[in-house]
């Protein structure tokens, strides 16, 4: 390109890094921490559950929670970064399903709403 042409698309993004990584990691956090209040809600009401969520006793179905929490995370993570290595997604959507996904974690795992949802 000389330098009194105009650049074309193509030659504007050529510098740009593919933002799929980025949003992976968001996105797959957003997950993790609703996957996180579901299971929270799902131990406490439910005697079996929370029994199949006791990985350690002395903390209870908690351990299960956080630890499949954690895993979900790490493994979609994993996954959408592998997929979106080379891409760049709409990264404002990204952003926005991952906040409404946090959201959704922290009102389960608030005591209040949660039993509210349960019905206590």
């Amino acid at each position: 390109m000389s330098e009194n042409s105009i650049p074309t698309k193509d030659e504007k993004n050529a510098d740009l890094l593919p933002n799929g990584p980025a949003a992976a990691a968001i996105l797959s956090a957003g997950a993790g921490c609703a996957v996180l209040g579901i299971l929270a809600v799902a131990g406490d009401a439910s005697k079996s559950i929370a029994k199949l969520l006791t990985f350690y006793l002395p903390t209870g179905p908690l351990s299960g929670v956080t630890c499949l929490a954690i895993i979900f995370w790490l493994v979609l993570w994993f996954t959408l970064a592998k997929r979106w290595a080379n891409r760049t997604v709409a990264f404002t959507k990204a952003s926005v399903a991952a906040f409404v996904l946090l959201v959704l974690g922290f009102l389960l795992t608030f005591p209040p709403f949660a039993d509210f949802i349960q019905g206590k």
